[in-house]
């Protein structure tokens, strides 16, 4: 079952069980893919959402923008927000793989460093989009690069 799938039969059960903060969560999180789906579209990258890569990308970067708010309200003295939000971020992830710790996330660099072959700091897309293709959602892409960049640096 894709993740479209998945999304769009866990709203209908979550309706059918009145549970109004999935309900409210799955309905942004899809309209996020298709605000995503028609951006491309307009942009002619027409088979960019066609796979769960693409979704699992823009929910990540829902998980970073919830992140950043609970940031914001909890500085701000808003713990009623903060909760709210954290109460969102958690419904997402549920449908994100698990995330891969340090020591995961540094093996898996190293092995495809070697799979590609790079030698220095100047392969580093070539490992980034490797990376990206192969352990999307699985991996914060921003701590990757640093590790890429110690490895090859």
């Amino acid at each position: 079952m894709s993740l479209r799938d998945k999304l769009t039969a866990d709203l209908k059960d979550a309706m059918k069980a009145g549970e109004k903060k999935k309900v409210n969560t799955i309905r942004l999180m899809t309209s996020a893919i298709k605000e995503k789906d028609i951006n491309s579209r307009t942009a002619g990258h027409d088979s960019e959402l066609t796979n769960d890569a693409g979704i699992l990308d823009v929910l990540t970067k829902m998980v970073k923008q919830r992140q950043d708010s609970i940031v914001a309200f909890d500085q701000g003295g808003r713990p009623e927000l903060a909760h709210n939000e954290r109460e969102e971020m958690d419904i997402i992830k549920s449908y994100m793989p698990k995330q891969m710790d340090d020591a995961e996330a540094k093996a898996a660099v190293a092995d495809v460093i070697k799979a590609v072959g790079a030698t220095s700091i100047k392969d580093m897309g070539k490992v980034m989009a490797e990376l990206k293709a192969k352990f999307a959602g699985q991996m914060d892409m921003g701590k990757a690069g640093g590790i890429v960049k110690n490895l090859l640096g």
